[in-house]
Order: C-alpha cells, then sequence, then structure tokens
C-alpha cells in the first residue's frame, strides 16, 4: 500500500493578484497535499482578509504598516500580520515553508524571491521580472543551494515540461510562442490612437493590466527570452519567438535531430501552477479537456520587430548585459504606467524603453540590489521623459 503524499507547506506571495488567486484554488482542490502557512499582498487587504479566513495562515504580509494595523483588528485570533519587504522576505525565508509560489508583480517580488532562494526553498516563479532584473545572481545562488526554480509562466512551464526526460546538450533552440496580444491585427497606422481600454482587451487570457499591456506591446515576449535564458542557460540567439494566436501550444523545443517536443494545453494558468506546486508529481485537474477536432487547426506567424519593436529590446538587453535588463525592465513598468494614466501614446511605450535602455551606463551585475537600483534608474528615466512631454 502507497503511503499518502506528504503535505506540502506553501507561502504564496502575491496571493491577491491573479495567479496567487487561482495558487488558492489549487489548494482548496488539494486540501490533503498543501498547507497555507502564510500570504503575501499588497493593497487588496478585503481580499487577503477572505483568504485569511478561508485558509487560516499562520503568517501574511500587506503592503505597509497602516495597513497592517488595520487588517491586524479584522484578522481571527493567531494569525501574524506583518507589512513592507521585509514582511514578504520573513514568510518566503520561514523555517516552516516548503515551497515557495513567487507571485508579486514587478520588481517588487525581487528582494522576497531572493530571501526564498537563499534560504534554500523551492520556487515556483511566476514572477518574471526577478530573472529579467537579476537572473545572473539569482540562478547562481540557485545552483549554490541545489534550489530548484519551477517555472509557473504557461511558456517556460511548457519548455521546462518539454525538457524533461532529454538531454540539455541536445536542445538546438528554444521556441516561445505569443498569442499576439489583442492588437495583433489592427493596421500599424491606428496604432498610436490606440486607448488603454481597447489594448487590455486580451483575446485568451485573463491577466492583470500590467501584463496585458505588456502582451499587446509583445514586451512581455522580449522579458521571457530574458527569463529564458537564465532558466535554461540557452544564450539569445536559439531563443526565437513565434505568434500563436490560439494560444494552444505554449511553447516547443527544437532538438539537434529535427524532432520538436511541445506541451499542448487549455489557457488557464491552474495547469502550469498545479505543476509547479505538486513537482515532479501531476495533479487530477478537472479542467475542460483540449478538443484539437473542434479547434481544426493551429496557427503560427513570425512576429513583425516594425510593428511591435519591443521585443527587440530584450535581445538588446542581453547583448549589453549587466544591469541592462533591469533598466529596460524598470522602463517597461514606466512606460505602461504612463500609457495606463493617459500619458503617452501606445506606440510611445517601446520609444520610451529603447531610449532609456541606450542611456544607461551598463555596470557588471553582481547583487539584487544593484538590479533594484537599475530598475528604478529606468523607470524614473521615462518619467522624466513623459514629465517634460519630451516624447520620442
Amino acid at each position: 500500500m502507497l503511503d499518502p503524499p506528504t503535505v506540502k507547506r506553501v507561502a504564496i506571495l502575491g496571493s491577491t493578484g491573479s495567479i496567487g488567486v487561482q495558487a488558492l484554488d489549487v489548494v482548496a482542490r488539494f486540501p490533503g497535499r498543501f498547507q497555507v502557512v502564510g500570504l503575501a499582498a499588497g493593497w487588496n487587504a478585503s481580499r487577503l482578509l477572505e483568504q485569511i479566513r478561508a485558509f487560516r495562515p499562520r503568517f501574511v504580509s500587506v503592503a505597509d504598516e497602516a495597513a497592517a494595523r488595520a487588517l491586524r483588528a479584522e484578522a481571527p485570533a493567531g494569525v501574524e500580520v506583518l507589512s513592507g519587504d521585509a514582511g514578504a522576505v520573513a514568510i518566503a525565508s520561514h523555517a516552516d515553508v516548503d515551497f515557495v509560489l513567487a507571485a508579486i508583480s514587478g520588481g517588487a517580488g525581487l528582494l522576497s524571491t531572493a530571501a526564498a532562494i537563499d534560504a534554500g526553498k523551492p520556487v515556483g516563479l511566476a514572477n518574471k521580472e526577478s530573472l529579467v532584473l537579476a537572473g545572473e545572481v539569482l540562478t547562481a545562488r540557485a545552483a549554490a543551494k541545489s534550489v530548484p526554480i519551477l517555472p509557473v509562466d504557461s511558456e517556460h512551464s511548457a519548455i521546462y515540461q518539454s525538457l524533461c526526460g532529454h538531454n540539455r546538450s541536445e536542445v538546438r533552440r528554444l521556441l516561445l510562442t505569443a498569442s499576439g496580444g489583442p492588437l495583433r491585427t489592427v493596421p500599424s497606422e491606428e496604432l498610436a490612437a490606440v486607448r488603454p481600454e481597447r489594448a487590455l482587451k486580451h483575446p485568451n487570457w485573463s491577466m492583470g493590466a500590467k501584463i496585458t499591456i505588456d502582451s499587446a506591446t509583445l514586451m512581455n515576449k522580449g522579458l521571457e527570452v530574458i527569463e529564458a535564458r537564465w532558466l535554461f542557460g540557452v544564450p539569445p540567439s536559439r531563443i526565437d519567438i513565434i505568434v500563436h494566436p490560439e494560444s494552444i501550444v505554449h511553447s516547443m523545443v527544437e532538438y539537434i535531430d529535427g524532432s520538436m517536443v511541445a506541451q499542448l494545453g487549455i489557457s488557464d494558468m491552474r495547469g502550469p501552477i498545479s505543476y509547479a506546486m505538486a513537482y515532479p508529481e501531476r495533479l487530477p485537474l478537472d479542467l475542460a479537456p483540449l478538443d484539437l477536432t473542434r479547434l481544426g487547426k493551429l496557427t503560427f506567424e513570425k512576429p513583425d520587430p516594425a510593428r511591435f519593436p519591443a521585443f527587440t529590446l530584450a535581445y538588446r538587453a542581453l547583448e549589453l548585459g549587466g544591469t541592462a535588463p533591469a533598466v529596460l525592465s524598470g522602463a517597461d513598468e514606466g512606460a505602461v504606467a504612463a500609457f495606463l494614466a493617459g500619458r503617452c501614446r501606445f506606440t510611445d511605450i517601446a520609444e520610451l524603453c529603447a531610449d532609456a535602455l541606450e542611456a544607461h551606463v551598463v555596470e557588471p551585475l553582481r547583487s539584487v540590489e544593484q538590479a533594484l537600483a537599475a530598475s528604478d534608474w529606468g523607470r524614473a528615466a521615462v518619467e522624466r521623459r513623459v514629465a517634460r512631454g519630451a516624447l520620442p
């Protein structure tokens, strides 16, 4: 008779965001497999309070001390409420945590992700900015600690799954698929006039505003190239992007004999989330099955750098190396925020990022703190350009 599986004690960083909510749905489906020890969130205290009541974690963290005081007044007895970066770091590195799902968006998630790795915790990584900002540093630390980084992005999870059981020295290239976003078929001459509400209507995925705009510009694919370079140790010259509007083939690996291994599935993030949380096992999710006969066909296109130049900046940042990827990530955060606030045009996003990247004096990357400072520099450079109206 097989022994019952060990209960995995998890911390979910970014619990009130899209990935965090879906991760907790996976936990609720398998109460005998997972126990929530810690939750870290930003400003959505009402949703966090609901999660506390449902999952009874021992520790939670919110954005600042004022929010923490308000939450302490309502949280059930026995729940310790922390705050700020220090709170998320404490939860990520706590001795009673077996697995950390890192889903705090943007550069804000880097410190807690680094803390989890330094504490020897397996990390399910949904925060791509951690590897974009400091991939060189984090992967070296993870290797030194023998800590697995299990990707949660659907594309990187697909590559991870497609590499399992194969010799990595036999990989010819990685192919990251892209839906093409909500503006894939919009004529070039109309892109400058695109408003945020239009750019936020993704055809396949339900995501946060920032990543949805990144999907519209294809910057998300560029950032995923940087992430893949560090996750899988493959040079950028062997990482390609291919547009696949149906979002069924989540990514592919081509081997030296010409064979391709791909991972297919419906557009539901609970698949890659559960794969990372239960690895090396798979969980029996009752999601809708993939019906290829109903789809009829799968289509693939080359991305158009003339219409969507943002993704090409990631290759440039990797070429420059050091602090350049962190600058690009920060610049993108600033440019997307400006677009969402109506302060710049859609087409200005890539231009602003390109200018910030080229203006930066690149330094060798040595620490997480340096990566965060470079990201802040990129964001500030964009903000200065937008504030004085000196757009490209």
